[in-house]
């Protein structure tokens, strides 16, 4: 969508407007609707301005009962929080092994058969849509206690957002070394693991560590329902009153969290490097592909060791090494994986058929109040990144200190997990809605203002100028020539962030935090697992429901930037 303006010397700060079309209109029912349904989602779920202001009160009283911070214990909770770690690198590790075929069978590209492509899709679906905690809730029943359950519950669950990634990696690749390979006579394998898969394993590289940030989010909060880690001393901590302990074991979570994030951008911009980069390492590839018919053994062609071709070698051995080392350090054998399939699977046909009749109203009542719970944190916590992601983008702050200020502050909150903001709402405000709603409403600020942020510092810089020179000041600039820009991405990241909370809020309940979260575990806990998976399919019907919605919103509204 373009603005329409002329001479610069002739605009001022009003005279900056969009082009009403089908794509503006769109933005602006789906915004009305989104605002609509705010009021009767806080009402539901007793989201008032009394009930916030009395929290906060309540969050003042507990802070001051956390403080001096106790170190008590010291070198048990850095064991715990070591735990923690490698719960996380080895639920990466595992599942990149584990997406990287399913990705390759959910490819159009590089499928085997049309009827692998389906249930590869279904895998990625279902499993993008059940919360980690909740496989962790019946890995543990299925698995017993310790790391194990936590290790392959992030595996799971990684397996969707990896799987997809992955797959629409391997559809976008250049055609030219494939084209090179089926020239040369090489099979079907041969040209994946040779013309393929090379191109992708920055991609494979990139987004795994970046799952590795989200797994160590994660993670902590696995103890909390015996699936190893820290998250249970946290939880015995609070329960016991020591909010003194408990705001030292947030804090070496918070360290952990903050310093993998950094160390995983700084491997991730190594590997997968700028564009000249990309172009480079496939110009090398389809150099070394050119002509190889001549080298060929039998049915095999000879690849010629490129520096390429030796880093991706030693990427798979670390990978390799990596879930090796951090099984041996869980105590986590081959022989305990393979006996995990037989009885996860027996636990899961014990889910079927699903119940739908047995405490189906009290089902539906805590899946709309997780729904409720969403819509509101999505809406509370957009609304206080818009400030923050305002200071904090290069195009729209005052300065370099309130940027940096503003960027800090989102590191921070990007660096507690929701479920464990929960527990300390909880603790504040008691039991319910309120404290999930509170809970993910902070846990909201740390994605949307950072997916702000990079918005507003992509918008065109022309518009800006023009404005700028009409002698209008910073704010007039601000609101005349870069909010109308990105409106419309504005709005596509509440949808993304609407369905990022949608499963966030299914498991708050697990804590006591309002939702289906409760209903769910203690049907684990009491072994109704018919009831379980009737619960478990509504959840995945909404969730998927609500995904696709945004999805087809989303990008409707694309074109509109």
């Amino acid at each position: 969508m373009s603005l329409r303006y002329h001479d610069p010397r002739s605009l001022s700060p009003g005279a900056v407007r969009l082009p009403w079309d089908r794509h503006r209109v769109t933005l602006l029912v789906t915004s009305v609707v989104l605002l609509a349904t705010v009021p009767l989602a806080a009402w539901s779920i007793g989201f008032t301005p009394f009930a916030v202001l009395d929290g906060l009160g309540d969050i003042r009283n507990l802070i001051g009962r956390m403080l001096p911070i106790s170190w008590t214990n010291l070198p048990r909770l850095l064991v715990l929080l070591w735990e923690t770690f490698l719960i996380a690198v080895a639920g990466t590790t595992l599942a990149v092994a584990l997406s990287v075929p399913i990705a390759f069978c959910a490819a159009r590209n590089t499928t085997p058969s049309r009827w692998l492509y389906g249930p590869a899709r279904g895998i990625i679906a279902v499993t993008r849509a059940i919360p980690d905690l909740v496989f962790a809730i019946i890995l543990v029943r299925a698995l017993g206690l310790g790391a194990l359950a936590g290790a392959l519950a992030l595996a799971l669950n990684s397996i969707g957002m990896l799987g997809k990634l992955y797959a629409d990696a391997i559809e976008d690749i250049d055609p030219a070394p494939v084209d090179a390979m089926r020239s040369s006579g090489a099979g079907q394998l041969q040209t994946i693991s040779t013309a393929v898969f090379p191109q992708t394993l920055p991609t494979v590289v990139g987004v795994g560590l970046y799952r590795l940030d989200i797994n160590v989010r994660t993670s902590p909060v696995l103890g909390l329902v015996g699936a190893g880690g820290i998250g249970m001393e946290l939880q015995n901590t609070l329960r016991q009153l020591r909010y003194d302990r408990g705001l030292a074991i947030v804090v070496l979570i918070f360290v952990l969290i903050v310093v993998v994030e950094r160390v995983s951008h700084a491997v991730r911009s190594s590997v997968i490097g700028g564009q000249d980069q990309r172009e480079g390492r496939l110009a090398e590839l389809v150099r070394s592909l050119e002509g190889r018919r001549a080298d060929r053994r039998g049915h095999r062609l000879v690849m010629p060791w490129t520096p390429t071709r030796a880093g991706q070698g030693m990427a798979m051995v670390t990978l390799g090494a990596l879930l090796v080392a951090s099984f041996r350090q869980l105590d986590i054998t081959l022989t305990d994986l393979v006996a995990a399939v037989p009885r996860t699977l027996a636990m899961m046909r014990s889910m079927f058929p699903p119940d739908f009749v047995t405490g189906i109203d009290a089902s539906l009542s805590g899946l709309f109040e997780t729904l409720m719970i969403a819509i509101v944190a999505t809406f509370c916590g957009v609304l206080l990144s818009i400030p923050l992601a305002l200071l904090g983008a290069r195009t729209t702050a005052y300065n370099r200190l309130t940027a940096a200020l503003a960027r800090y502050g989102v590191v921070g909150v990007r660096g507690i997990p929701e479920l464990i903001l929960a527990i300390v709402f909880v603790a504040a405000v008691g039991l319910g809605p309120l404290a999930g709603a509170l809970a993910l409403s902070v846990g909201t600020i740390g994605l949307s203002a950072k997916l702000m942020m990079d918005a507003l510092e992509e918008v065109p810089t022309a518009p800006l100028q023009a404005v700028a020179s009409t002698g209008a000041s910073h704010g007039q600039v601000v609101a005349g020539a870069v909010v109308p820009q990105v409106v419309p991405s504005f709005v596509g990241t509440v949808l993304y962030q609407l369905d990022v909370n949608l499963r966030g809020s299914v498991i708050l309940g697990i804590v006591g935090a309002g939702g289906i979260g409760f209903l769910l575990q203690n049907s684990v806990r009491q072994l109704q697992y018919d009831r379980t998976a009737a619960m478990l399919i509504m959840i995945f019907l909404v969730v998927y429901g609500i995904e696709r919605l945004s999805t087809w919103l989303r990008g409707r509204l694309a074109v509109a930037r």
